[in-house]
């Protein structure tokens, strides 16, 4: 997992998704009815290519290692999830035409629990039932084991924490010297440096495959059920509850989906203080990578930890 500052991807609307509907020509042999641009972050945009025959979404990207990354992560995870994920239709790497690297993928019907007010209102059983599919689907995913800890392209680590300590080590230095963090972050990332051993105590049973990003508005959903899982990030052979902490960012704590996962399959003794960790860096590390932060998502994280690393002490 990279630290530096990463190169945005830099596309007006217009140009994004002129590169999209060229790409499924190409690649395809689309000829496109209408584009339209679907969302994306710093490093990735996403447009749907509607054909007279169907559609297709073309993800541009920031650089050629991520084509690579996203679509082999997306075929593992495809292979082991029993719901949806996009199967991979193409990769591209940029060139002349399309100076960015892009690939094409299946369309998952609906849109991300985020954003799906009818799920929002459900009752608690629809809410409990939306749970159990996506914590039933994401064990699915973390029955695939490795021999090794580390990225799905190259694991090598005969210890979760051979990889996971250096990487905390460096996020925190990596912070303490970035302006963009106030005097509250460092001090909760410090805390939590010094009870890291006891936080971490306990290994984990065994290299397990993970989605790395599955929170809310990666869920996809339609009539209120759950349809697929998009956008991995940074999947690996790791502590499956290195998976978990996503469940409760952007409000999904409203779902219950730890409380779920953990009913049904189990969890580590310190998983609360392990959860608050791994949010918290994993928050830290993509502030550092976008160059700013999102205080709305921070300063939770921040106080959590405070609160934990102060039982610890």
């Amino acid at each position: 997992m990279k630290i530096e500052r990463m190169q945005s991807i830099e596309v007006d609307k217009k140009s994004g998704c002129a590169y999209a509907a060229a790409a499924a020509r190409e690649k395809l042999g689309m000829t496109s009815v209408k584009v339209r641009y679907l969302g994306g972050g710093s490093f990735g945009r996403a447009y749907e290519v509607v054909g007279r025959d169907g559609s297709v979404v073309v993800k541009l990207l920031a650089d050629r290692e991520m084509m690579r990354k996203e679509t082999h992560d997306l075929g593992l995870l495809a292979s082991a999830c029993p719901i949806a994920v996009p199967r991979v239709l193409f990769g591209r790497e940029e060139d002349g035409e399309i100076p960015f690297a892009c690939y094409g993928m299946q369309r998952i019907e609906g849109c991300g629990a985020l954003t799906s007010l009818p799920l929002w209102l459900a009752p608690r059983r629809v809410k409990q039932a939306f749970a159990d599919k996506v914590t039933t689907a994401l064990h699915a995913v973390h029955g695939v084991t490795c021999d090794r800890y580390g990225d799905t392209l190259s694991p090598q680590f005969d210890d979760w924490l051979d990889l996971y300590r250096p990487f905390a080590s460096e996020v925190f230095e990596a912070a303490r010297a970035d302006s963009i963090f106030d005097k509250s972050v460092i001090a909760a990332m410090g805390a939590a440096m010094d009870v890291f051993d006891k936080i971490f105590a306990q290994k984990p049973d065994a290299p397990r495959l993970i989605h790395g990003d599955l929170n809310i508005a990666n869920i996809m959903t339609k009539n209120r059920r759950v349809t697929g899982f998009i956008d991995p990030l940074n999947s690996m052979y790791a502590d499956r509850e290195y998976d978990l902490f996503q469940f409760r960012n952007l409000w999904g704590e409203k779902f219950g989906l730890v409380d779920s996962y953990v009913a049904k399959y189990g969890a580590s003794e310190m998983l609360e203080y392990k959860l608050a960790f791994y949010g918290l860096w994993n928050e830290v590390w993509c502030s550092i990578k976008v160059g700013h932060v999102i205080n709305i998502i921070m300063k939770p994280l921040v106080k959590r930890m405070d609160e934990l690393a102060s039982k610890l002490r």
